[in-house]
């Protein structure tokens, strides 16, 4: 046949031709094929690795932050509430404290009370032996 009227034979051997060409052109450019393209890869896998080393050690790094933080904020929860407890003792103790100096003063001032009483009560006995004496001594007289 000619060139300018292909046969189907001609134009299917041109296009299986042109498919290897194509096949062999990508062949080339994959990566896995060009020289040097292992050491790469094995580069690649060595700086993966040794980053996955440092997330590993920043995780417990953080970890380890955490676990600081949570124990200071348990010892100050505990010092609050001893602080806190000790207060509340304080505050009972000068409650309890303030109880018993009044009970102290209201039983000082019975005290005075019940002694003016009995002072009273002594005077108008005396009195009245007087007022007896005085009658029995008239009578005698």
């Amino acid at each position: 046949m000619n060139k300018l009227n292909p046969s189907f034979n001609d134009r299917q051997k041109a296009s299986q031709d042109a498919k290897k060409a194509l096949l062999e052109k990508m062949r080339s450019l994959n990566p896995a094929n060009q020289p040097g393209f292992a050491e790469r890869q094995a580069e690649r896998a060595k700086v993966a690795e040794e980053r996955e080393k440092r997330h590993a050690e920043r995780d417990a790094r953080k970890a380890a932050e955490a676990a600081r933080i949570a124990e200071e904020k348990r010892e100050a929860k505990l010092a609050a509430e001893k602080a806190a407890e000790e207060a509340r003792a304080a505050e009972e103790y000068e409650k309890n404290r303030a109880l018993i100096e009044l009970a102290e003063r209201r039983a000082a001032g019975k005290a005075k009370r019940d002694a003016a009483y009995a002072a009273r009560k002594a005077r108008r006995d005396e009195k009245a032996v007087s007022k007896i004496e005085l009658k029995t001594s008239s009578r005698k007289n």
